[in-house]
């Protein structure tokens, strides 16, 4: 009865707070967001192995599987999603949403270094990164340089001082460089002197290696 009675005996009053609880409604109907199923990111790992020249049969048996026996072992791994292509290995790796993807991350390194013995001596590095393998990049940067640098000394730049500070910027999964300038080296080979010499591709590879 309060309510009517303050309705009859003072209107104003009753009218102001009409007016405001409409107004919350309003705000509330433009400002709040609607969503029909809550906003989750899924903690994914992805590891991705170059093997160039590799075909992808040799791809899956040799560098997909070692890795994939290793890391099904990690706790709080909810699937695992694998492709073997030709001259590369990609891994998924989805936990649970309860796991932290940086501990996530942490765990997956330290299974991948333990299996790098086993994998063929020319292969790259794999790449441990906090997203879905397969994900495409939403920002690209161009970097020019008017001091006289040249294309490797920019090269060089980036990698030391610019994606170092990139990486730690929040939300930042991972940074790729393309376009650089790497030391390179072109050797053109005697096919005569090296049979005089009693020597194969091979031995001059594995000399540059050594």
């Amino acid at each position: 009865m309060w309510l009517s009675d303050i309705s009859v005996k003072r209107p104003v009053f009753a009218t102001v707070i009409s007016l405001l609880l409409v107004s919350l409604g309003v705000l509330s109907f433009l400002e709040l967001p609607v969503r029909e199923y809550p906003d989750i990111s899924p903690a994914v790992v992805s590891v991705r192995t170059d093997y160039p020249g590799a075909s992808a049969a040799v791809v899956e048996t040799r560098i997909t599987q070692v890795m994939e026996s290793e890391i099904s072992g990690i706790s709080g791994v909810k699937s695992i999603s694998s492709s073997s292509v030709d001259g590369q290995s990609r891994i998924n790796i989805e936990f649970d949403l309860d796991r932290d993807i940086d501990n996530a991350a942490n765990d997956v390194r330290d299974r991948v270094s333990m299996v790098q013995n086993r994998l063929p001596e020319d292969v790259e590095l794999p790449r441990v990164m906090k997203q879905d393998s397969d994900a495409r990049p939403i920002l690209w940067m161009s970097l020019l340089d008017n001091t006289g640098r040249s294309h490797m000394d920019l090269t060089d730049y980036v990698d030391r001082y610019v994606v170092d500070r990139l990486e730690t910027i929040s939300g930042v999964s991972s940074i790729r460089t393309m376009g650089g300038g790497r030391p390179s080296m072109r050797i053109w080979i005697d096919r005569m002197a090296l049979a005089a010499r009693n020597l194969t591709v091979v031995d001059i590879e594995n000399a540059l290696k050594r």
